[in-house]
């Protein structure tokens, strides 16, 4: 029974497999579509051979590796250094900078700049064998670099006239000043006065000291309260010292036209250094003068005053002039030194005889130079000694008098030394000067002041 049943297996297993193979059969001998063929039949072309080449040789992969050289371990690039030395990295410096303020000393702005008792000392002797340190004043201005840790690398002392006095440390403390090369630029203005000379020149923007220069010049020719009237036009020409944009110093005048009650004035200033100016009145000389201190402010003038230390009420004989420690003065006027010595209050003292009845007297000077000697002959413009507060002076002025025949006056309206300086002046050159300072003035401003003196000619 299991038998037969096994072989009726085996038999429908048979039939099954031979129908499957028959189908295959059949499949098989289906024909392929074209797309399909040419789909399975696709393979990738190689490069194309270069045009310009004739003849392009096959070689054998064996005969390649048989004939290869043996290159060997390809070396090392080598990395070439230039021969220099390497340079040092600077460390990272801090800057403190202030101005010296008034009543401050030089050790006060070190100390608190954060150097040590010893560096101050030793910057203090560096900077005063460069530079008078009592001639510090506010506006003045230290500089101190250092290290991260508060090592002092540089001290730099701002002075006047845009001068700088450094100090370098190092294994050995270095000094080394460095003035600036300044460029002299020169400017012309005009202003119309009103109220003052003073206020019209401020308003302007011209600087406003001018009047000081002028009020000296002419105090004695015209008296500006009764004269003036107002809407008078004052012209002026001056130079200034310039780096940049950063005026050096104080400016000087050139030139200054200005008409009062139907006169032309003119002052010309020389650009010699020797502050010796030429009055002219109408195109003709009228006097010579000298500043007794160039640029200097009038801080007093002649006259009953509540005296500065005493309190009370005198007459003062001079003018006073203030201006820093050390500045020159010079004489207003031809003649012979009479005097030098010290005078009481006076302090220090210089005094130069013009002729038999007149004598000029400069007070309060810190110095006198080594050359000059009593008897000796000055002109107008030489330099006779320096601003200084000797005797009783509150502070650096020049305490200027003028003496005829022993008695003060005014030393803005006396004539006498215009008599004096007259007799040196060459009327040829003067008016030369005039020309070339009217044509110098004509150019900055325009034509307006070329036909204004041209009239008075």
């Amino acid at each position: 029974m299991r038998l037969r049943t096994l072989a009726a297996c085996v038999a429908i297993v048979g039939t099954v497999s031979g129908a499957t193979i028959a189908i295959s059969g059949l499949m098989l001998k289906e024909p392929v579509p074209p797309e399909l063929a040419q789909a399975g039949s696709w393979m990738p072309q190689g490069p194309e051979a270069p045009q310009n080449v004739d003849i392009l040789v096959t070689l054998p992969a064996t005969a390649w590796a048989e004939d290869a050289p043996d290159l060997g371990p390809l070396p090392l690039l080598q990395v070439a250094f230039a021969d220099r030395p390497v340079r040092a990295i600077e460390p990272p410096l801090s800057t403190w900078s202030r101005d010296i303020a008034p009543g401050e000393t030089l050790d006060f702005l070190l100390s608190e700049a954060g150097l040590a008792a010893p560096d101050r000392a030793e910057v203090a002797l560096a900077l005063g064998a460069e530079y008078d340190l009592r001639r510090l004043r506010p506006g003045h201005s230290v500089t101190v670099a250092s290290t991260m840790d508060g090592s002092p690398r540089t001290v730099s002392l701002a002075v006047e006239d845009g001068v700088r006095i450094e100090v370098v440390f190092g294994e050995q403390l270095s000094t080394q000043v460095v003035a600036p090369d300044p460029e002299i630029v020169t400017l012309a203005g005009k202003a119309v006065i009103g109220s003052s000379i003073f206020a019209a020149l401020d308003e302007a923007g011209i600087p406003a000291r001018f009047s000081v220069d002028l009020a000296q010049m002419l105090g004695g020719t015209v008296d500006f309260r009764r004269e003036m009237a107002g809407g008078e036009t004052l012209r002026l020409l001056w130079r200034e010292a310039r780096v940049g944009e950063d005026r050096i110093g104080q400016p000087e005048l050139a030139f200054a036209a200005l008409e009062i009650g139907g006169s032309l004035y003119e002052i010309v200033w020389p650009d010699d250094g020797s502050g010796q100016a030429t009055i002219y009145v109408d195109g003709e000389v009228l006097r010579v003068f000298a500043q007794p201190v160039e640029g200097a402010r009038l801080s007093s003038v002649f006259g009953r005053r509540t005296h500065p230390v005493f309190g009370n009420v005198r007459m003062h004989t001079g003018v006073d002039f203030a201006a820093a420690r050390g500045t020159p003065v010079q004489s207003t006027a031809p003649g012979r030194v009479s005097f030098i010595g010290w005078r009481g209050g006076y302090g220090r003292v210089v005094e130069i005889a013009h002729g038999s009845d007149t004598m000029t007297r400069y007070a309060h000077l810190s110095a006198v130079p080594d050359g000059l000697a009593q008897g000796q002959r000055v002109t107008a413009g030489d330099v006779i000694g320096r601003v200084g507060a000797t005797g009783t002076a509150t502070g650096p002025n020049l305490h200027y008098e003028v003496l005829v025949d022993g008695r003060p006056t005014d030393p803005l309206s006396d004539d006498r030394l215009a008599e004096a300086a007259e007799s040196e002046a060459d009327d040829t050159a003067a008016l030369s000067r005039l020309a070339e300072a009217r044509a110098l003035l004509n150019q900055n401003l325009g034509s307006e002041i070329a036909e204004t003196t041209t009239e008075r000619l």
